[in-house]
C-alpha cells in the first residue's frame, strides 16, 4: 500500500474575519446579482385606500366603525330592536361551525351558543363565530355563569350580545352589566388592542362604541327573579330580560310540567314587569324567550316578544332524525304487506311498459 504525499494537499487558510452579509450585496459575486433594495418601503397616507365610516368586519361580529363614526350599524340587533323589529334565532348546543353557518345561511336573526348547556367553552365558540360572520349573522354568546372571568373571555371574542344566566335580582343585574363595561364604568379587564372584539386592534373605534353595539340579556328564570323583574329591566345596562320557562318550572316544583297553571301565571306577571318598564319614548328592557311546544313562536309575540328563540340545533336533528328513521321502518311494514298485491299486478305492469 502506498503512501499519500501530504505536501501535495493544499488547505485554505481559515479568515480571522468573516465580512457581514450586507458588504456582500454590493460585489460582483456576491448573492443577488441586482443593486440591494430597502426591505422597508415608507408609505404614504395617500397611497392607502380610505375605509368607509361603516363597514362588517370579518373579524367581528360588531360592525365596526371609524373614530369620526362611532354610531350603532343600523343592522346591528340593537338597532333593529330599536326600530321595532322582531327577531327571531336560533340557540346553538352542538359548537358545530357548520350547523352555525346554515343557521346564518337559513335566516336565522341571530344565533345565541349556548356555553352554558353546550358542551363548548370559548375556544369551541370561535369557529361558530367565524362561521356566523360569514352568513352576517348576529351572534350572541350564553355564558355558564354570570361572573367577570366568563363575561371577559366571551366579550373579548366580539359577539354581538352576551347573555347571563339565572339573574335573579337588580344588583345581580348591576353586577352583569359591570362585567361588560370597560373602568371606570364597569370591571372589565382590557386587552382591546389584541382581542377579536377590536378586530385585533383595527378597529381604532372600538372603545368608543362598544357598548352601543353590545345587547346585554339577562335571564329570569326563577321566582325570585320573577319577583325582582321590573327592577332588573329598569337597570341601566340591561337591553334585554330573557324567560327561563323550564328553569322556572322546575325552581316551582314543576319540572316534568313547563305548562302548569302556576308556572303561566308566573310567566305572565314576569312578562307584564318587563313590557310595563318600557316608557313613552321606548328606553327600558325588551322581552325575550324561547318558544316551547306548548307555547309557540307566534303566541310569544303576540304577547310582546321582541327576541324570539324558536328551536335548538340538537333538537331539529333529533327530530327529523327520529322522523326520518321512523318514516322508513313503518314503509318496511307497508312493503311487506303489499308484496303480493305487486307481484299480481307485474303482468300488467309489463303489458303497459311494452306498449
Amino acid at each position: 500500500m502506498g503512501t499519500t504525499n501530504t505536501t501535495s494537499l493544499r488547505f485554505k487558510p481559515i479568515p480571522t474575519s468573516i465580512p457581514s452579509f450586507s458588504s456582500l450585496l454590493s460585489k460582483p459575486h456576491s448573492f443577488f446579482p441586482f443593486n440591494p433594495i430597502p426591505i422597508f418601503k415608507p408609505i404614504s397616507s395617500s397611497s392607502i385606500p380610505k375605509t368607509p365610516s361603516v363597514l362588517k368586519s370579518s373579524f367581528t361580529d360588531n360592525p365596526t366603525t371609524t373614530a369620526a363614526a362611532a354610531t350603532a350599524s343600523p343592522n346591528n340587533l340593537k338597532s333593529r330592536l330599536r326600530n321595532g323589529d322582531t327577531l327571531y334565532g336560533l340557540f346553538l348546543l352542538s359548537f358545530s361551525p357548520t350547523l352555525a353557518e346554515i343557521a346564518g345561511l337559513a335566516g336565522y336573526d341571530y344565533v345565541v351558543i349556548d356555553m352554558e348547556h353546550g358542551y363548548g367553552g370559548i375556544s369551541d365558540a370561535l369557529p361558530c363565530l367565524h362561521a356566523l360572520a360569514a352568513t352576517n349573522t348576529a351572534a350572541i354568546l350564553r355564558v355558564p355563569e354570570t361572573s367577570a372571568t366568563w363575561a371577559k373571555k366571551a366579550l373579548d371574542l366580539g359577539p354581538q350580545g352576551i347573555m347571563f344566566p339565572m339573574v335573579d335580582s337588580a344588583r345581580s343585574a348591576e353586577n352583569a352589566v359591570s362585567y361588560c363595561r370597560f373602568p371606570p364604568a364597569g370591571v372589565r379587564g382590557s386587552a382591546h388592542t389584541v382581542v377579536r372584539a377590536s378586530g385585533y386592534g383595527v378597529d381604532e373605534g372600538y372603545l368608543g362604541n362598544y357598548m352601543e353595539e353590545l345587547l346585554i340579556m339577562c335571564q329570569v328564570e326563577s321566582e325570585e327573579g320573577v319577583k325582582n323583574a321590573d327592577k332588573i329591566a329598569a337597570v341601566d345596562g340591561v337591553d334585554c330580560v330573557q324567560m327561563g320557562p323550564l328553569d322556572l318550572s322546575a325552581s316551582m316544583g314543576h319540572l316534568w310540567d313547563p305548562w302548569n297553571k302556576k308556572v303561566r301565571e308566573m310567566m305572565y306577571e314576569a312578562e307584564k314587569k318587563v313590557l310595563d318598564s318600557k316608557d313613552e319614548d321606548g328606553d327600558g328592557a325588551y322581552l325575550c324567550g324561547f318558544a316551547m311546544p306548548h307555547d309557540g313562536p307566534q303566541y310569544l309575540r303576540s304577547r310582546g316578544y321582541h327576541m324570539v328563540a324558536g328551536a335548538v340545533d340538537v333538537g331539529l336533528f333529533r327530530s327529523a332524525a327520529v322522523e326520518d328513521v321512523n318514516k322508513f321502518k313503518i314503509s318496511l311494514v307497508e312493503d311487506e304487506g303489499s308484496d303480493s298485491e305487486r307481484g299480481e299486478g307485474k303482468e300488467g305492469d309489463e303489458k303497459y311498459w311494452s306498449e
